[in-house]
């Protein structure tokens, strides 16, 4: 598709740095790893915290060194307040009621307990201490005996056992090397209920129900290495596995359980460094640039994962590091622990820098792995080029509703059936519901795309919410005249007045050109310009008429770049602003669209540092687009302004929540103080969830929303599908409502949220979140990857970033 955007897709920024379309905080990238181990010596004695030394070639002062267990810090989890944003009592219902009333399954199945025992949590202190994750765990699983079945995590240990007394001491000893420690433990509560502790312990239990069924943890979830999938003409295997959380949804204890896979190179790293040595030149450059921000798996131990942040080439697998009995080399440690012989003891050591809760925990900064024993995750950029190998994935991943529900089915089957997890359940007096939950729906009615003011050309968005053909017969809502525009073919010089329009014509999709071409465009000039292959013009097989579909997709981009209007729909409200929020690797944006008979659009990007306050830019440009509506419509400011803020983490919600929402109130109450005061409605837009929704073991057409059961009691939220896809299960988008001051019902917040989805002109069809988010993400996508700086403002009320 035209000027590298394909359908109404979220761009691949959201994989990388702060947020990207819609993924979590900063520093979260593709994959989680657990910063546990590299060097944890024979008698499980962590290794001290200086670099290793080098036994060959200069080295750096000493700061950091191999990291050991994960140490306390796994019982340290934080268990987070829960962020109630709806009122205990409300009277208000967060119901609807329109709409073709129907059943849906989901991916969740009731958990219950069959009586109301407590559970018992008591501190858990060694002397002398132990900062290994495995001595603390066997030196616990010796008092088994005499405590009973237990949850051990880290510093804290459940059971439904009370102990002897509040505080009791037990000797033990390592069973390797004989040392003699005590235990003490020491009662901190008693839990019940429904609190967030509760369903800590709750996940706690249906994960050592899991670690029955022989899966392998990768990172944070388990995977069936047994079950994996072989693609050996691309050198990856393909691991299935599986996401569950448990959680108070309406009425019920519920746990969410969904599919995933992972992504394994059958290359180690060091086969990827050899390949960059035997390209000479500069060999370590392109090491980095291959293995820096990579998540890469262990291949010995507990298969952890680890982010690679650096590749130090003066260190090798000869360096040694300190431990408490003295100097070691990798070498012998990994003979010493694991009886593996490294075969190249001069290649460079790889750097993952430990998180910061774990270094706050006491855990050294810096974890070092040799090449040879880590296989690189996911899937590279010259991977996703190619279109085979990603057809390929596809085949296995997209899973069809109905093979979905039965590789759910046969999960549960799984955790129902074997003895060993059975057992867990049995013991904690919990139970499974074997059925997945069924949920009550709603369909609401197609939309009506209108193209023109009178209403005589429109069409109904259909059953898959997909109106492209209807552009064979009917005209542009708005057309803007081209009159004065270029074609540029080959390269040129010329110093011309500005043209409406600069289309290029370019012979593939490096990115260096494009990027240049949008800087010289989008910043140093204010000209909207049109970036096609050649290739996608071109006639296949001699056919003309296949360019069609192209020829009216490029059409309705540049219309909308100069200011026109592709289509509209009927607007429920009046003097009303609509804001998405988006933010893509370094760059924060904001783009919003607001309208009477047809809508204006006005956005801005912001950059930001690593620690600046999201909130002071919300609110900043909440005015901007306050004082361009006011320029638009004649000094009068919108009755309403409703916002939908895309990237929020569910460890965001209560900052956003009590800063950002807060901040953007204090400065419209400041705007409006000769007016009527501002009614403010922010919702916060999750697209990347784990819930899944089937209508008959099919997936369920756009306009469905679900709002009970599955939905939280803390919260005004729903969900709603409002996109169709062609392969796999169409995945629904989450709304939360954390300030509603619209004076609208729960039926009419939800029709106008559908109604957004409609509006996003680079795609004839509904997407999945309301247009202004994705046009803030398509912004911010633009200016955090190719510009790296803030648009030339004459571009402000045009959508030039399509």
């Amino acid at each position: 598709m035209a000027d590298r955007q394909q359908r109404g897709n979220r761009g691949r920024g959201r994989a990388r740095g702060f947020a990207g379309a819609g993924r979590g905080g900063q520093g979260q990238g593709q994959g989680h790893y657990q910063a546990e181990h590299a060097p944890v010596q024979q008698h499980r004695q962590e290794p001290s915290t200086s670099r290793p030394q080098q036994q060959r070639g200069g080295g750096g002062p000493a700061e950091a060194g191999a990291a050991g267990g994960r140490g306390a810090m796994r019982g340290n989890r934080f268990v987070p307040d829960v962020l109630r944003t709806r009122p205990v009592n409300s009277t208000v219902s967060k119901h609807g009621t329109k709409g073709k009333q129907i059943l849906l399954q989901t991916n969740y199945f009731r958990v219950g307990r069959k009586d109301n025992e407590s559970i018992f949590q008591y501190r858990v202190d060694f002397n002398p201490v132990v900062e290994s994750s495995r001595l603390m765990s066997a030196l616990v699983f010796n008092l088994k005996p005499v405590i009973g079945g237990y949850l051990f995590d880290g510093t804290q240990l459940f059971t439904r056992h009370r102990l002897r007394s509040d505080e009791v001491e037990y000797p033990t000893k390592d069973p390797i090397s004989g040392q003699s420690y005590i235990i003490k433990l020491r009662k901190v509560g008693t839990i019940d209920g429904t609190t967030e502790m509760a369903f800590m312990i709750f996940n706690l239990i249906n994960r050592r129900a899991m670690n029955g069924l022989k899966l392998t943890l990768i990172g944070r979830n388990y995977f069936d290495g047994q079950a994996k999938i072989s693609i050996q003409q691309y050198g990856i295997d393909l691991y299935p596995g599986y996401v569950t959380s448990i959680r108070q949804h309406e009425q019920d204890v519920l746990m969410c359980a969904e599919l995933t896979h992972r992504v394994m190179r059958t290359d180690t790293c060091y086969m990827m460094f050899k390949t960059c040595l035997n390209q000479g030149a500069n060999w370590r450059d392109n090491y980095k640039r291959m293995v820096l921000g990579t998540v890469v798996m262990a291949t010995y131990g507990k298969n952890n994962t680890y982010t690679i942040n650096d590749v130090e080439f003066n260190t090798t697998p000869e360096s040694s590091f300190e431990t408490s009995n003295g100097k070691i080399t990798f070498l012998q440690y990994y003979k010493e622990r694991y009886n593996i012989i490294i075969r190249d003891p001069r290649q460079p050591m790889l750097v993952s820098r430990a998180k910061l809760r774990d270094v706050r925990a006491g855990k050294p900064e810096l974890i070092y792995l040799i090449p040879e024993l880590v296989r690189a995750t996911g899937i590279t950029d010259e991977m996703r080029r190619n279109f085979n190998l990603m057809r390929t994935l596809a085949d296995y991943t997209r899973l069809t509703p109905d093979k979905r529900i039965q590789r759910l089915e046969t999960f549960n089957q799984r955790l129902q059936s074997c003895e060993e997890s059975a057992d867990v359940f049995r013991f904690w007096q919990t139970e499974l519901d074997r059925r997945l939950v069924e949920v009550p729906g709603r369909v609401l009615a197609e939309e009506e795309i209108l193209f023109n003011a009178n209403e005589t050309n429109k069409v109904l968005a259909g059953p898959q919410a997909d109106w492209q053909m209807a552009f064979r017969n009917n005209p542009m809502y708005m057309s803007v005249p081209l009159r004065n525009w270029f074609v540029v073919v080959s390269a040129g010089d010329q110093n011309l007045q500005d043209p409406q329009m600069i289309f290029c014509v370019v012979s593939n999709d490096k990115a260096d050109r494009y990027a240049a071409i949008k800087k010289k465009t989008c910043v140093e000039r204010a000209i909207p310009t049109q970036v096609i292959k050649a290739r996608t013009i071109t006639p296949k097989g001699g056919n003309v008429r296949t360019l069609m579909s192209v020829a009216t997709k490029v059409a309705i981009q540049m219309n909308c770049k100069l200011g026109g209007i592709p289509w509209v729909l009927r607007n429920p409200l009046t003097s009303v602003m609509v804001i998405g929020f988006d933010v893509c690797h370094d760059t924060r944006d904001k783009s919003k669209s607001y309208g009477q008979k047809h809508p204006k659009f006005f956005s801005t990007v912001n950059h930001h540092s690593s620690g600046e306050e999201l909130s002071n830019f919300m609110a900043q440009n909440v005015i901007k687009a306050l004082h361009s509506y006011s320029n638009d419509f004649g000094g009068a400011l919108p009755q309403r302004i409703i916002i939908y803020r895309d990237g929020v983490g569910e460890g965001q919600l209560k900052y956003v929540y009590e800063h950002e929402v807060g901040a953007i109130k204090e400065k419209l109450n400041m705007a409006y103080k000769d007016q009527a005061a501002s009614k403010l409605t922010f919702f916060v837009v999750s697209k990347r969830i784990h819930t899944r929704l089937f209508h008959q073991k099919q997936n369920p057409i756009p306009g469905t929303i679900v709002d009970d059961i599955i939905t939280l009691p803390e919260r005004n939220d729903f969900f709603l599908v409002s996109q169709s896809v062609r392969q796999g299960t169409v995945s629904p988008t989450s709304y939360n409502i954390l300030r509603d001051e619209s004076g609208l019902n729960a039926d009419q917040l939800q029709l106008y949220t559908f109604k957004q989805t409609h509006l996003y002109y680079n795609w004839s069809g509904s997407v999945g979140v309301p247009a202004v988010c994705q046009y803030a993400h398509k912004l911010a996508f633009l200016a955090g990857q190719y510009l790296h700086q803030a648009p030339h403002n004459m571009l402000e009320k045009k959508l030039y970033y399509l």
